[in-house]
């Protein structure tokens, strides 16, 4: 049995600076990952089978194809595999967050049954792959520090990241990328990448602050609370900055410790007790 983990993705920053003539949005995002994620489970079998379990497996929807299912199909097809697959996904991410957790768990399905099937394509062929199942599947396929442009096509290593903690905070109200972006205005942003390592976790919290969520006054139009969870998440003590990921609605705290990390997710689902509330390391290299 092969076992992968399916970090969760966070947009520590993303701006917009465009927009395709097909309609897909241009973007600039520094993409990094968290130490709370889905896990996966892969063993052989005759046929192809999902098998979907934990604390938020009642949210995956029923109806259409499973974006874990359409990457085994599409790897199989690409490397010409007839073998099987049995898969055991274990769900604790929030759906429709803005933490990529459908497209971290195709990645992960991706590299286990590569694993498992023992395929060897070219990066590009995986990274071409990886983009026909969403635009998010190709960082999380990197799965560290990533620049990310284009509609996510667009890779390159980004500067190393401090050690530093996360608080992820979600409502368990799903927000859907399209809708976000329909309700976007305004012009669009230039391209600001992080350049040079911070030297700690201050450090990264003011180049951050330099930048931002261009998403996030349409994600808040949308659903309100978004705005609720960045008072809480700056509100708390040792909180370095708070700002959404992705097109929301999961919302992150930036702490430099995990023991400041820690208590603040305490008493935020203390207080919250309706929240998904999560501290995990942020994961730098």
């Amino acid at each position: 049995m092969i076992s992968v983990f399916a970090p969760a993705k966070v947009n520590l920053s993303l701006h917009v600076v465009g927009k395709r003539a097909d309609g897909y949005h241009l973007l600039d995002s520094l993409v990094a990952f968290a130490g709370v994620g889905d896990s996966l489970e892969i063993s052989a079998a005759e046929g192809l089978s999902l098998d979907v379990v934990g604390p938020t497996a009642a949210l995956i929807p029923t109806e259409g194809e499973n974006i874990v299912l359409k990457a085994a199909r599409l790897l199989a097809e690409a490397a010409g595999i007839t073998k099987g697959a049995a898969i055991r996904l274990t769900k604790r991410l929030p759906v429709a967050a803005g933490i990529g957790g459908g497209s971290a768990d195709a990645a992960a399905a991706l590299k286990g049954l590569a694993q498992l099937w023992q395929v060897s394509l070219p990066p590009e062929r995986m990274q071409a792959l990886a983009l026909s199942i969403g635009a998010d599947v190709p960082v999380c396929l990197a799965g560290r520090p990533t620049r990310m442009c284009g509609i996510g096509e667009q890779l390159s290593p980004a500067p190393a990241l401090p050690p530093a903690w996360l608080v992820l905070v979600n409502p368990m109200v799903p927000l859907h990328t399209p809708a976000v972006f329909k309700a976007r205005t305004g012009a669009f942003s230039a391209a600001d990448p992080l350049t040079e390592s911070p030297a700690d976790a201050p450090a990264l919290a003011a180049a951050l602050a330099a930048r931002r969520n261009d998403l996030t006054p349409a994600a808040v139009s949308i659903e309100p609370v978004v705005g609720e969870m960045l008072a809480a998440l700056a509100g708390s003590d040792g909180c370095l900055l708070s700002r959404m990921s992705g097109s929301g609605a999961t919302c992150f705290g930036l702490f430099a410790t995990e023991a400041t990390a820690t208590e603040a997710a305490a008493r935020l689902q203390s207080a919250r007790p309706g929240w998904w509330v999560a501290p995990a390391e942020l994961l730098g290299h």
